[in-house]
């Protein structure tokens, strides 16, 4: 039984990832908190030329401003390092409760890790002003995908080969 409290740590961060999904984003919008208390304007020279469309909307310094700018990379980065700890939660879990082979648990956890991003994008679908969009699971499974190139390389390291 002991074993499988390895599979807290997937199921609880699901659970994170869950309450996240279901806020709102006006309640998750860190742009006013950025305005208050720092001058982000400094950055504008040196990113005002960065423009392109991610999910039908122009992001860029002249469309969002410099705080909403920064916030975009902020949401997707936060996509990116919540799924590689899934990753790497989910891998921890299967590799010391089962008898598959470090491959198997790996190509296992990022699968379960990529369903889950899924799931999670269908669930924002419910949530008031939140929309659900298979880039945002693209960004998802980068994250696991990063996880498992730095558990192989853990891994590596620590059997020497």
């Amino acid at each position: 039984m002991q074993k499988y409290a390895y599979w807290m740590l997937p199921v609880v961060w699901m659970g994170v990832i869950y309450y996240s999904s279901a806020t709102p984003y006006e309640q998750q919008d860190v742009k006013p908190l950025m305005e208050q208390t720092f001058d982000w304007s400094f950055l504008t020279p040196f990113v005002d030329w960065v423009t392109f469309t991610y999910h039908h909307s122009e992001v860029s310094v002249a469309a969002l401003g410099v705080e909403g700018f920064i916030e975009f990379f902020l949401r997707k980065g936060a996509h990116l390092g919540v799924f590689f700890i899934l990753m790497c939660f989910f891998f921890v879990a299967l590799h010391r409760t089962s008898h598959l082979s470090f491959r198997a648990v790996l190509v296992v956890s990022f699968f379960l890790t990529a369903a889950y991003a899924g799931i999670d994008e269908f669930h924002q679908s419910f949530t008031a002003n939140r929309t659900p969009y298979v880039g945002d699971v693209m960004i998802d499974m980068v994250g696991a995908l990063l996880a498992g190139a730095c558990i192989l390389l853990f891994m590596r390291k620590r059997t020497g080969k």
